[in-house]
């Protein structure tokens, strides 16, 4: 696979040194089990895949790489890099200036570009109407464009099926910029809808039966269907594709819900079901999929608690988050800082999006069992940094060099 070259400051001896150990040892990826760091006191259970992955390394690299390749020109990026407030800060030192903020709100106006700025494209993508206003400005995107391609393969894939009059049906959260970027391209192709859950999936399906009427559905989806939609014709041929950062069981357990729709009201079969239903498995993302079978393996080991570092609008962590509060007290921090004491955490909850101060969250036992991972946009440095942390509450810190050793 393509090496990148991340800034140092975003990697970490031991974190490394245990990626670098069990892909040694399990080349298949077939071992989902986690990585145990014993202190003694405190036992730690790394899930087996986390941090950077190929789409993040990929968009750091160019990014980074830009800034160094233009000095004293204007750098834009169009959003966030990525989902990680350290790395966009680490951007904005460096000079880059964002244009708009996650959920599209302008911060800097189009009409301020000169056809000299560099203008880089963030790895979610974007939409099709934006490359055309850049375009039109004269302002090259192609050696500037992060997009992953990941994404990219989702957009591929909705083309090929778009050629084949399938409507295209986005499983993703409606504001996110991927979700943005992947309907814009889906309807250029084809008609195209967004569900950002399975009880949405469950709504188009009565669209598809008939159980509800077709005026429902224009106040129903408002804003998640393309234009000139029709609800008589257009869902009568689907193929779901996703959001990557999505919950990828998820987006299949949608898939094959709309998949048995179709084929009871059609009365097909699994030899005629391509009559009206595509076959779109092959664009989930290996990544995503790893991070959440990972963590899945992780946590089949008994543990107290389970500790999620990333970007709290990185909607790859928030389901990784998803996953471990279904099991275990879990805590959703950015970085080692939030772990204000031995007794006080600062942890998110994305689920009413404020920030609260958690007391007593370590539990008074030895040893104390913790389970770590991290989101795909998330420095592994900075999950070395809650380690360390803790570890140093149970006077174990200084094993840190000697299981980097242990792992080397």
């Amino acid at each position: 696979m393509k090496q990148f070259d991340v800034p140092i400051i975003y990697r970490s001896p031991l974190i490394t040194a245990i990626k670098k150990k069990r892909k040694e040892q399990d080349k298949m990826k077939k071992d989902f089990t986690p990585t145990l760091l014993d202190f003694g006191p405190l036992q730690i259970f790394l899930a087996r895949h986390f941090g950077f992955c190929y789409g993040v390394e990929n968009a750091i690299d160019i990014a980074f790489r830009t800034v160094e390749e233009n000095p004293g020109k204007r750098i834009f990026l169009l959003s966030e890099m990525i989902h990680n407030p350290q790395v966009n800060a680490d951007l904005q030192s460096h000079g880059v200036q964002f244009m708009q903020d996650t959920y599209g709100k302008q911060i800097i106006s189009f009409n301020e570009l000169k056809k000299d700025d560099v203008v880089i494209i963030p790895a979610f993508g974007t939409t099709l109407e934006i490359e055309a206003l850049l375009h039109e400005k004269e302002i090259q995107t192609e050696k500037y464009n992060t997009t992953c391609p990941f994404v990219e393969k989702v957009w591929n894939r909705s083309e090929v099926i778009a050629k084949k009059n399938y409507t295209i049906v986005i499983h993703g959260k409606p504001k996110h910029e991927e979700t943005r970027a992947t309907f814009s391209h889906a309807a250029s192709n084809a008609p195209s809808v967004v569900v950002k859950d399975m009880n949405e999936a469950k709504e188009l399906a009565k669209y598809i039966t008939g159980e509800r009427s077709v005026e429902e559905f224009y106040t129903a989806f408002d804003g998640q269907y393309s234009k000139e939609f029709d609800i008589k014709k257009d869902l009568q041929r689907i193929g779901v594709v996703n959001q990557t950062t999505m919950l990828a069981s998820d987006t299949q357990a949608i898939a094959d819900f709309l998949k048995q729709t179709i084929q009871t009201h059609y009365g097909l079969n699994e030899s005629t079901i391509e009559e009206r239903f595509a076959d779109t498995r092959d664009t989930l993302c290996y990544a995503t999929n790893d991070n959440q079978t990972a963590v899945t393996g992780m946590l089949q080991t008994k543990a107290d608690l389970a500790i999620v570092v990333g970007g709290y609008n990185s909607s790859n962590t928030s389901h990784l988050v998803e996953l471990c509060e279904e099991k275990l007290p879990t805590y959703f921090i950015r970085d080692e800082e939030k772990i204000i004491s031995v007794k006080e955490i600062l942890n998110y909850n994305f689920h009413t999006k404020e920030e609260l101060l958690t007391v007593n969250y370590l539990p008074d036992k030895k040893p104390l069992k913790i389970l770590i991972t991290s989101g795909a946009s998330c420095p592994d440095a900075l999950v070395e940094g809650v380690i360390r942390k803790l570890a140093g509450y149970f006077e174990s810190e200084n094993k840190i060099d000697k299981l980097v050793t242990g792992f080397s």
